[in-house]
């Protein structure tokens, strides 16, 4: 019988109570991981643990915990939950964050939307870096994998609450996998464009800017599995050395 592609592997996801972070939930438990799940929302993250178990490869399973990436006493209670169940952690997946419509530019987006997004998405993933990197060093390496966007790659007008916390994100990556290579620890970023998850659907509901932004891409809009199996390729020993680097998943828009 063939070997998962993480077999033996303990993951955390953040986030991952839907759209990306549920697509790459089940996949790392296709693929034989033991994952952990945290959201805030308990009903999203509950069905995603389900989910992910239910679809579990030889090995793997999935468990729920509610987290705030945001607060540190309750990034440290779901690490501490995650390592009573699994015992070790190989993997995190910094996958929590997003934007919203309340973006624009700096001369008109609100104040409190800058600091929204850059708490929940570049502190977010500061802090769960911070608490879970110890625990990968004991466990003797493995993988951190942060969540930067087309718009730290490429100018995009309109977003720059958003392009500031990506752009953070991918500078931190960089520095990051320069700082944890030592203790055999690899650090990359997916940089997804459009992802048609759930939440960005319903954004785009009835818009007349799909059909534009679609063109854009070469090869059509992405979904969430589109980057869930960059996730795997980033988390498996496939990527032995491939660090610091900040991968485009976007169908070709960063180069039009």
């Amino acid at each position: 019988m063939a070997t998962g592609r993480l077999a033996g592997k303990v993951a955390i996801i953040t986030g991952g109570g839907g759209g990306i972070g549920r697509a790459t939930a089940v996949r790392f438990a296709e693929e034989g991981a033991r994952v952990a799940v945290f959201d805030i929302d308990e009903a999203s993250g509950e069905e995603s643990a389900r989910l992910a178990a239910a679809a579990a490869g030889e090995g793997g399973t999935a468990m729920f915990t509610r987290v705030d990436v945001t607060e540190r006493d309750s990034v440290r209670a779901g690490v501490d939950t995650t390592l009573a169940a699994f015992g070790a952690i190989h993997v995190l997946h910094n996958n929590a964050g997003g934007s919203t419509l309340d973006d624009g530019p700096v001369t008109e987006a609100p104040e409190e939307e800058f600091w929204r997004v850059i708490k929940l998405d570049l502190f977010g993933t500061f802090m769960c870096s911070k608490l879970v990197i110890p625990c990968i060093i004991a466990a003797g390496g493995g993988s951190v994998i942060n969540m930067a966007s087309n718009v730290a790659l490429m100018a995009l007008p309109g977003r720059d609450c958003y392009t500031a916390a990506k752009g953070g994100v991918a500078s931190m990556t960089r520095s990051m996998a320069v700082e944890y290579a030592p203790h055999r620890i690899r650090v990359n970023a997916i940089a997804p464009s459009v992802t048609l998850s759930d939440r960005v659907k319903r954004l785009l509901a009835g818009s007349d800017d799909v059909a534009a932004l679609a063109e854009t891409h070469l090869l059509g809009l992405g979904e969430p599995i589109d980057i869930a199996h960059m996730a795997v390729y980033l988390a498996s020993d496939e990527s032995r050395i491939t660090t610091g680097q900040v991968l485009a998943v976007d169908s070709g828009v960063t180069i039009r």
